[in-house]
């Protein structure tokens, strides 16, 4: 077998192979060959962020006389190229690698210089030109900061349709009570809406809006290398923020969220930020720090914890359908034994359980990796964008198939669950002020004994007239 084709690049420390079709240069091909840990690369999201910034820094560059014209030009044109995603393959360079990013920086610096070069017949170098009043010690936050933020957009969006398709069920189930349940034993009735619109207050996002601001109006751009700006204009980060904002629209960039009576104000809040560059100390408590990142990857497992908690009591609600609770009727979707005929799994809810698993095992790493803020840099840059991304993508699409192959074909089982309300020893803490604790204590004992209602129960002993239990075991009046 003959070896692969490759060709000869030049970095500062000297030659270097590189596969000949390759975009990229030297120092990528070193950190390829230095770096081969894992099959986990940056999402689309980061890389196109990157571009991104790239793009918007040969034109802040070009501007400014820093940069010739005919180069700023071209590199903002390969950069968008790099967006649209034309050099994917080309994006080579494993997540566990330098802490502070600079190989993905170096891939994206090179992939970009050697395009532009190849396009005007003239050098574009990847540090000189690409690079120019940079350093990976700004660009690799400011990217996670975009990157989170455009996906955090996204994942808001299908938040608010679980909130509408929770809020429509609940309406939808007026009127229909069954047995509340604490420590997983029967205790008085609560109604089915009131339990869903529960779950709807539990997934409000309004904490992820006030995250989305602040990303956008952190960007660490400017900093350089230890946040002082060296090498770099003074306003340099303005300017840049300034253009990534011309490009997005600006403040009259639409949004996709709705509004309703309980998230228009999020919506004003999504819609009217603007990208902002951090000032003078601020970018070392950024670039120190990626304190943001952690708040975020905490917010994102407070909202798994919720979506946990929802999946697994409407798994549980669903069980059956003999000897379990039966309450609620899960949409069938797939066969759910290879062994038992017939069988069907609540496998939506099971996928959205083990999504949140997944985001809070993320948030532990990112938690751990926020602490290495040494001195004027956090090494674990890569790992801790590649995990929050992460917990991004799979809540996003975890919650579009919660909403979609489950709560909206969620049935309610009514005439089970006013059967087993009926039958419900605890009814009898309705009768505690007519009767007594411990009388009524008697009685839920009897009927768990004999498996008669407490209703047969109190009238049997004398204790009260049948309009008086009717009256005080109303379970309209007890929800």
């Amino acid at each position: 077998m003959s070896e692969d084709k490759t060709r000869l690049e030049k970095d500062s420390m000297g030659e270097f192979k590189v596969p000949e079709n390759a975009m990229y240069g030297a120092s990528t091909a070193r950190a390829v060959e230095n770096f081969q840990i894992s099959d986990l690369r940056f999402k689309r999201t980061f890389i196109k962020s990157l571009g991104e910034i790239k793009r918007a820094c040969a034109v802040v560059n070009g501007k400014n006389g820093s940069l010739e014209k005919k180069i700023a030009e071209q590199i903002a044109k390969s950069a968008i190229k790099v967006m649209e995603g034309e050099f994917d393959e080309d994006f080579v360079v494993d997540i566990f690698q330098t802490g502070s990013g600079t190989s993905t920086n170096m891939n994206m610096n090179e992939v970009i210089a050697r395009h532009a070069s190849l396009e005007i017949g003239e050098e574009v170098h990847p540090n000189d030109h690409v690079n120019m009043s940079q350093s990976s010690n700004d660009v690799i936050p400011t990217a996670t900061n975009i990157a989170v933020a455009e996906e955090l957009y996204d994942l808001m969006i299908n938040v608010e349709s679980l909130i509408e398709q929770l809020n429509i069920k609940a309406e939808q189930w007026k009127g229909i009570n069954k047995n509340g349940r604490t420590h997983l034993m029967d205790a008085t009735p609560v109604s089915l809406s009131s339990v869903f619109s529960g779950y709807a207050h539990l997934v409000d996002y309004g904490s992820l809006v006030d995250i989305y601001v602040d990303l956008k109006e952190s960007l660490p751009i400017g900093g350089t290398a230890v946040g002082t700006g060296v090498n770099a204009p003074s306003d340099f980060g303005v300017d840049v923020a300034n253009e990534i904002n011309d490009w997005w629209g600006g403040d009259e960039q639409p949004t996709d969220l709705p509004e309703t009576q309980w998230h228009g104000e999020y919506t004003e809040k999504v819609h009217t930020v603007r990208w902002k560059a951090l000032q003078g100390d601020e970018r070392f408590a950024h670039q120190g720090s990626r304190d943001i990142i952690v708040r975020t990857s905490g917010e994102l497992k407070a909202l798994a914890v919720s979506l946990y908690k929802i999946a697994n009591d409407i798994r549980w609600m669903g069980s059956g359908p003999v000897s379990g609770l039966g309450e609620l009727k899960l949409p069938a979707l797939q066969p759910g034994s290879s062994i038992m005929p017939g069988k069907v799994n609540p496998v939506i809810p099971e996928m959205m359980m083990q999504v949140a698993a997944q985001v809070i095992g993320n948030d532990t790493t990112v938690t751990f990796a926020g602490t290495q803020g040494n001195f004027e840099l956090n090494t674990m840059l890569p790992v801790m964008a590649h995990n929050v991304l992460e917990s991004i993508e799979i809540l996003s699409n975890g919650i579009y198939a919660f909403d979609e192959k489950c709560i909206q074909g969620l049935e309610a089982n009514a005439e089970k669950m006013l059967e087993n309300v009926e039958k419900n020893p605890i009814l009898v803490t309705a009768l505690v002020p007519k009767l007594g604790y411990d009388v009524a204590a008697e009685i839920a004992k009897e009927a768990m004994e004999t498996d008669k209602t407490i209703k047969e129960i109190v009238l049997n002993k004398g204790l009260m007239t049948e309009k008086e239990v009717n009256e005080a075991l109303d379970i309209s009046k007890l929800v």
